[in-house]
C-alpha cells in the first residue's frame, strides 16, 4: 500500500483546521501521515496544534514556518518533507475543508495508472448542494477557472481526464514533483495549482478526476481575512501562468484573447473600486514576467506532448462567469 503524506496548511484558522484534521484522521485508507504546516500564525494555533500533535503523535507532524510563505511556499514546506521521507504520494487539503471518509482511498485508486500524476475529486461547497470544483480548465482565452463551479451536485460529471486540479483537495505523485518541480512560490496564492497542472500536462503527465472522492469546502475562509488579497494575486498571477506555459504555436491566438480579456477585467476592477490592488498586481506581473521568461525556456524545452494535444484539452470559450467580456465580444462579433 503506497504511503501518502497529507499536507494541510494553517494560517490563523485553527478552528477550521482542527475540524479538517479530524475528518482526515478518519479516512478508510490507512497508510497516510498528516503534515500540518503552520504559516506563521499569530493566533493560538501553535498551542492547539501542539496539543493535537501530542494526542495523535503516530499520525500527525507539525512544521512551523517563521512567517507566511503563501499557499505555494507553505505547501512546498510539507512537500519537501514528504520527498525527504520517500512518500509515494502527497495529498494537499485545504484547512477550511472536510473530507468524506473514502476521499483518500478513491484518489489513490484513481492515480494507479502510471500516466496519471495528479488525481482530484468532487469538491463541494460546505452545504453539499453545489459544486466548488471538479478540476480546472484553461481557456483558449488564457484564463484558468474551476470546472463546474456553482453547478448542482446532482449533475457532477463522470470520472475522466481533466486539464488541471485544485490544490485544495488533490493527490500528487511525488515522482511528478521530482520531474517538474514544486509549486511556484512567486504565485504566493491563486493559480499556482493551474500552473503546476499545466506544467504536468506539458511534461506528459495526465490529470484524472473521480466523483467518488468527495470533500466539502468553506470557500474563501482564509483569503477573505485580507482586503484586496484575491484581486492583487489574480492580476499578478494570470500573466505569469500564460507566460510560462502556453506553447509557442499558441502564443499569438491565445495571447491576443488573453490580453484583451485581462485589460478589460482590469478596467472593470478599477471601475468597481478595486483599482489599487488590481494595478499593483498588474505591475508586479510585469516585473516578475522577465523572470518567468527564463523559466519558460526550460519548461518548453522539456515539453513531451504535441501542441495539438495541448490545444485539444483547452476550454474552447470564455469562462462561464465572464459575462462582461461576452457582452463586449457580442458588440463586435454578434456572438454571445
Amino acid at each position: 500500500m503506497n504511503r501518502v503524506a497529507i499536507v494541510v496548511l494553517n494560517w490563523n484558522g485553527i478552528k477550521d483546521t482542527l475540524l479538517c484534521l479530524d475528518s482526515l484522521s478518519n479516512q478508510t485508507y490507512k497508510n497516510f501521515h498528516i503534515i500540518v504546516v503552520d504559516n506563521g500564525s499569530i493566533d493560538n494555533s501553535r498551542e492547539l496544534l501542539d496539543k493535537y500533535q501530542r494526542k495523535h503523535a503516530d499520525k500527525v507532524d507539525v512544521i512551523y514556518n517563521p512567517h507566511n510563505f503563501g499557499f505555494a511556499g507553505g505547501v512546498n514546506t510539507g512537500i519537501e518533507r514528504a520527498l525527504n521521507e520517500d512518500f509515494e504520494y502527497v495529498a494537499l487539503f485545504n484547512n477550511d475543508a472536510v473530507a468524506d471518509k473514502n476521499w483518500l482511498k478513491e484518489l489513490v485508486e484513481t492515480a494507479t495508472d502510471k500516466k496519471v500524476g495528479i488525481s482530484t475529486g468532487l469538491l463541494l461547497h460546505e452545504n453539499g448542494k453545489t459544486i466548488d470544483s471538479t478540476g480546472d480548465w484553461f481557456s483558449k482565452w488564457g484564463l484558468a477557472f474551476p470546472r463546474n463551479r456553482g453547478d448542482s451536485a446532482d449533475v457532477a460529471p463522470k470520472a475522466g481526464e481533466v486539464f488541471g486540479a485544485t490544490g485544495g483537495a488533490t493527490l500528487y505523485k511525488t515522482d511528478l514533483f521530482k520531474d517538474i518541480g514544486l509549486f511556484d512560490e512567486d504565485f504566493f496564492a491563486y493559480y499556482e495549482d493551474a500552473d503546476i497542472s499545466f506544467r504536468a500536462q506539458l511534461a506528459g503527465w495526465k490529470v484524472a478526476y473521480t466523483p467518488k472522492a468527495i470533500a466539502y469546502h468553506k470557500q474563501g475562509a482564509t483569503s477573505s481575512k485580507i482586503p484586496g488579497f484575491t484581486t492583487y494575486h489574480t492580476f499578478k498571477n494570470l500573466p505569469l501562468l500564460f507566460i510560462k506555459n502556453v506553447p509557442r504555436e499558441l502564443l499569438l491566438t491565445v495571447g491576443v484573447r488573453f490580453y484583451l480579456a485581462y485589460w478589460l477585467i482590469l478596467l472593470n476592477a478599477i471601475a468597481k473600486g478595486s483599482g489599487a490592488p488590481a494595478v499593483k498586481g498588474a505591475w508586479m506581473s510585469f516585473i516578475l514576467g522577465f523572470k518567468k521568461l527564463s523559466e519558460r525556456r526550460q519548461i518548453q524545452a522539456n515539453k513531451k506532448v504535441s501542441t495539438a494535444y495541448i490545444k485539444s484539452i483547452l476550454w474552447d470559450d470564455l469562462p462561464p462567469d465572464q459575462t462582461g467580456i461576452r457582452k463586449f465580444r457580442k458588440i463586435f462579433t454578434g456572438k454571445d
